[in-house]
């Protein structure tokens, strides 16, 4: 029998696991959506610095989760206030989810996504936005699936100077959750 999954924030000792998977991440679901040479040069390395540099800052309105079994970090999710420029507002915001790529399928994320809609709505949000690059069909399928909605806000992005769209989704946070 599989050993059970734990939810639990994030802490400084988990950066460097968190960036190989935000990163291999990037790489893999990006792949043919960004520059290459962009992708191929994303260092972990730089990322888990960054991190750790930003770690512990801030005013504990941005919730960093990650997904472990046996002991093994599999996954990681960011959710804090929705930004609308400079504002923020009274909505939730997904800024990241994660699994590692090897994992994909198993149930991780979808773990992650419920538990950060869990607390965005005991922490009263009335919605819960994400943006998403228009062509990652995966991951717009697995939001999707978790029941956000595209809602036809688009957002310009760019990367090396090739445009990368991205829409963003919705999620109203006063409906029941479904497990």
């Amino acid at each position: 029998m599989d050993d059970p999954l734990l939810i639990r924030e994030m802490t400084l000792a988990d950066c460097d696991r968190v960036s190989e998977i935000r990163i291999r991440g990037w790489q893999s679901a990006y792949r043919g959506l960004m520059p290459q040479p962009f992708l191929d040069a994303l260092s972990v390395k730089e990322d888990a610095e960054r991190r750790r540099a930003r770690f512990g800052r801030g005013d504990g309105s941005v919730v960093d989760l990650v997904v472990e079994r046996a002991g093994e970090i599999l996954g990681w999710a960011c959710h804090g206030p929705y930004r609308d420029g400079e504002r923020r507002t009274e909505d939730a915001e997904l800024y990241a989810v994660y699994v590692d790529a090897r994992r994909f399928g198993s149930g991780l994320g979808h773990a992650l996504l419920q538990e950060s809609v869990r607390r965005c709505t005991q922490a009263g949000h009335p919605r819960m936005l994400l943006w998403v690059v228009e062509g990652n069909t995966r991951a717009r399928r697995f939001y999707e699936r978790q029941g956000f909605a595209a809602d036809g806000a688009e957002e310009p992005y760019e990367v090396d100077g090739v445009p990368v769209p991205e829409v963003r989704y919705a999620k109203d946070l006063s409906l029941p959750v479904s497990l």
